[in-house]
């Protein structure tokens, strides 16, 4: 889940929205007068999108990334894949 705030809504409750983002895997997103909105994102979260970006595409380090970037709602899960003879026929040659 997301939150949009004001700056001015930001700083007069700091500390529940920081908690917020620790806690409960919420991004903040701070719009700022005149200037471009920033984000606040847990450390935890920042460190598993720099993982992904770094990972190899297809590699083990890649796939927990991202399915610890789908735990947090960051990226949508994948769909389901029906498992039926059409599904496995695309893989025989």
């Amino acid at each position: 889940m997301t939150l949009a705030l004001t700056q001015s809504d930001f700083r007069a409750n700091l500390k529940e929205y920081l908690d917020k983002v620790n806690s409960e895997e919420e991004t903040v997103y701070i719009a700022r007068s005149n200037q471009r909105a920033v984000a606040v994102i847990s450390q935890e979260k920042m460190e598993w999108l720099e993982r992904a970006l770094k990972a190899k595409e297809g590699s083990l380090e890649y796939a927990v990334a991202r399915d610890q970037l789908i735990q947090r709602h960051v990226l949508p899960d994948d769909d389901i894949v029906e498992s039926n003879d059409e599904y496995w026929n695309q893989f025989k040659a």
